[in-house]
């Protein structure tokens, strides 16, 4: 967990100025080998929250997750078959995690959107005032419950 969480605060904000600065990719962790990885008791007796995933056909992929995790590493944690979903693997580049909440959960997430964040969903297909980035939804033992619909199609905004 600890190394997940170190790599999460990389990711977003570091790895940005990595490719901005034209380093190459091959110099990246690969967020998916740590993703599973636990280095101490705590993070087997850390506290947790039930989401569910309704699929565009109606499919319920119900999971616990984490609190402290995102969306996204519910996702890969759980090995989630939501095609598509995270294709950068978090670092707010493409809108693959696009996701819609309920007003009523809308309303209880503790951040709103940032500025990039924006940008990146402005690329989304199905688009919604609820629509999210499911990496940048943090959970929190306030969302236990939570339930947020993935839409038909993806948009890859990398592409």
């Amino acid at each position: 967990m600890f190394l997940k969480n170190c790599l999460r605060i990389f990711s977003s904000a570091r790895i940005r100025f990595l490719l901005n600065n034209n380093v190459k990719a091959s110099t990246f962790v690969n967020y998916k080998s740590v993703a599973s990885l636990s280095t101490s008791k705590l993070a087997l007796e850390s506290e947790k929250v039930k989401v569910t995933f309704v699929l565009n056909d109606g499919k319920r992929l119900e999971t616990v997750a984490n609190v402290g995790d995102t969306l996204l590493d519910v996702v890969v944690n759980n090995d989630l078959n939501i095609e598509g979903f995270g294709a950068c693997e978090g670092t707010v580049t493409c809108s693959t995690c696009h996701v819609i909440l309920k007003p009523e959960d809308f309303e209880r997430l503790p951040e709103e959107a940032s500025d990039e964040e924006r940008d990146m969903l402005d690329l989304a297909y199905s688009l919604t005032e609820t629509s999210r980035l499911g990496c940048q939804i943090t959970l929190t033992k306030e969302l236990d419950g939570l339930e947020v619909k993935v839409p038909e199609t993806i948009n890859d905004a990398r592409s």
